[in-house]
């Protein structure tokens, strides 16, 4: 390459030699964003000539390859960057580099002097993306050749000191190379294995290839910019790896494309375990935000509801200015659109999952049920979405199937209007509850849940569907049909219930407020019920935050005075009253057990061995 011995030197526009003091003499922490920069402006040079290689046929060198290459020298201390894109005339490159990008400089030095900021992370927004080389290098060449024929090849050079030169260079090829003669402190950039690092998170997805020292480094394709029909199993696969950082297969993979009501391309992955629910830390988001293949945030927090968490993947949409900062797009109204938008088509492939493979959906929510409950909790713009996403056991089916409410109410028999659900920690504790005994008679199935969050949701949603959502385990619970016909030998004396009450409330003090007949047991002999609005679920919650303030909401206790146990205590009573009332607190800690609200034990495991040996010595002497 020949230099003219004709050099011209130029001033700067007054905005650019504002923006070069600023960039020049300013510190800044993310330095390596001239590297995305640089890459993203090669990168729009090249897609220009793709363009006008089929519009137009007089291309010089139309033969070069479209790439981008990375030269890197340490000894030397420069950064070498080049394209075969459409390149630029002498006027274009007054234009791009001297005078026309003022209106963009202009604009991004108001915002940095306006904001009292130095976040140079926004250069590339305002067009003048190509300054951020004067962060690292005391001096910047470019040597450029037009794509027109006929056209000469120039050099243009800076210390970004108030002037520019620019000469005439002969043996140019088309394109744009870019050298930067790095600063003493900025050498690290002069490194391999550090330009492989920042292109891997920021511009793998550029659609040229990008060499460093001759190794291409984006090897892995901008798979949401492909048709999903001619993607394979395989490159999902292997492209969540790559951008979860994983290394097992998804359990979901939900790919597609929107133009209306605003332009996205997105893949997002369901990974295969929920480490959250090891009790391993709270997940970070997932999912990369990226406009036109360039990444504008990692782990973007604004383009799911928290309660999405867990997917992992990408979104990109033309839509979002290059560069946009996190602080401009969080709450703003594009953020706003992409979310409701990308959620919403997600739910509605989890709903389609749900009725093509009923197995996989289970398995999903058996993993990752907690995050649909957390956002039916929280999120009323998604929360009837959600519920249809929702899954439980029931009375009706086995340990293995579950069943969502819209299937619960096409069960239920005609007469029936409400739904009945129990929170237990178990689903052996659901079958052998005593809340069940009622159900069983009259034949009604009941929703088992084992997360309190359900209690939470039935309470603030109410009903579904016109049905109210009701907990059996509460105190005014309305049976819709009666238990059946009591024989005689079944009856308790009406005139000793009253006294029995009185002597139980007696023992029992302040741990029950209530004793009463009860209208729904047949099997047990007693039974703890919760305050309106209070259920078991919410009730073992405040337990396990605080032991005496759960205890003291557990005010209501039902006897069934039908009970062979409770006929039998209150003749014992009136025989063995030191006894009877070991038997009188054990038959409270059962009911607590059977509600799974029994939390302390050892005082319950040392009465039983008094009554058990209280009853072994009176077989004996008997």
């Amino acid at each position: 390459m020949e230099r003219s011995s004709q050099r011209e030197t130029r001033s700067f526009g007054a905005e650019v030699q504002q923006l070069l003091n600023i960039v020049v003499n300013s510190l800044y922490t993310d330095r390596e964003i001239f590297v995305r920069e640089l890459i993203s402006n090669a990168s729009d040079a090249l897609e220009k000539l793709r363009y006008l290689k089929i519009t137009q046929k007089n291309i010089a060198d139309g033969e070069l390859p479209l790439e981008i290459k990375i030269d890197l020298n340490k000894n030397e201390g420069t950064f070498v960057i080049s394209d075969t894109g459409v390149g630029m005339t002498k006027e274009e490159l007054i234009e791009n580099l001297g005078t026309i990008a003022y209106s963009g400089s202009k604009k991004f030095v108001e915002h940095l002097v306006q904001g009292n900021e130095r976040d140079v992370n926004l250069i590339g927004q305002f067009g003048v993306g190509f300054y951020s080389a004067f962060m690292v290098a005391d001096r910047v060449e470019v040597y450029t050749r037009s794509y027109k024929q006929g056209e000469e090849g120039w050099i243009w050079s800076s210390c970004g000191a108030g002037t520019y030169t620019i000469e005439k260079a002969e043996g140019i090829t088309r394109g744009t190379k870019v050298v930067l003669y790095l600063k003493e402190d900025a050498q690290e950039f002069a490194d391999q294995n550090k330009i492989k690092e920042i292109i891997k998170k920021y511009s793998s997805f550029v659609p040229f290839p990008i060499f460093v020292n001759g190794e291409r480094v984006n090897t892995i394709k901008a798979l949401w910019t492909k048709n999903k029909n001619e993607i394979t199993k395989e490159e999902y696969a292997e492209f969540y790896k790559y951008i979860a950082n994983a290394y097992d297969d998804p359990l979901m993979t939900f790919h597609f494309t929107s133009d209306v009501p605003i332009s996205i391309s997105a893949i997002l992955f369901v990974p295969e375990e929920n480490f959250e629910r090891f009790g391993l830390g709270r997940l970070e988001p997932g999912v990369n935000l990226y406009s036109q293949k360039i990444l504008i945030q990692q782990k973007c927090e604004d383009i799911l509801p928290k309660w999405l968490r867990f997917l992992k993947g990408v979104v990109d949409s033309e839509e979002i200015p290059l560069n946009i900062s996190r602080e401009s797009f969080q709450g703003s109204a594009l953020a706003a659109r992409l979310k409701k938008v990308i959620t919403g088509r997600f739910l509605k492939f989890l709903k389609e999952q749900a009725e093509k493979d009923e197995n996989k959906y289970s398995e999903f929510w058996k993993k990752f049920g907690s995050f649909i409950r957390e956002g039916a909790a929280t999120d009323g713009d998604f929360r009837d979405d959600l519920l249809e996403l929702m899954r439980f056991q029931s009375s009706k089916l086995e340990p293995d199937k579950l069943t969502s409410l819209k299937d619960y109410v096409g069960r239920m028999k005609e007469e029936q209007k409400v739904i009945y659900y129990l929170n237990t920690p178990s689903r052996d504790m659901a079958d052998s509850s005593p809340y069940m005994e009622a159900f069983r008679r009259q034949d009604l199935e009941v929703l088992y849940t084992d997360d309190a969050a359900d209690d939470y949701i039935f309470n603030l949603i109410g009903d579904y569907k016109g049905k109210k959502i009701i907990s059996i385990d509460q105190e005014n619970l309305e049976l819709p049909g009666p238990l059946g016909e009591k024989s005689k030998d079944e009856v308790f004396p009406k005139d000793e219930m009253e006294d029995f009450k009185k002597w139980l409330k007696g023992i029992l003090g302040d741990k029950v407020s209530i004793i009463r007949e009860s209208k729904r047991l047949v099997e047990s002999p007693a039974v703890v019920l919760n305050p309106e609005g209070f259920t078991g679920g919410l009730q073992r919650a405040v337990q396990a935050i605080n032991r005496e303030l759960g205890m003291k909401s557990l005010k209501i206790l039902e006897i069934n005075f039908n009970h062979s146990l409770i006929k039998n205590l209150n003749i014992l009573r009136n025989k063995d009253e030191q006894f009877a009332e070991k038997i009188a607190e054990q038959l409270f800690d059962n009911a607590l057990l059977a509600a799974g609200f029994l939390v302390d034990t050892s005082t319950m495991v040392n009465r039983i061995s008094e009554i058990l040996e209280k009853a072994v010595t009176s077989i004996i002497i008997d």
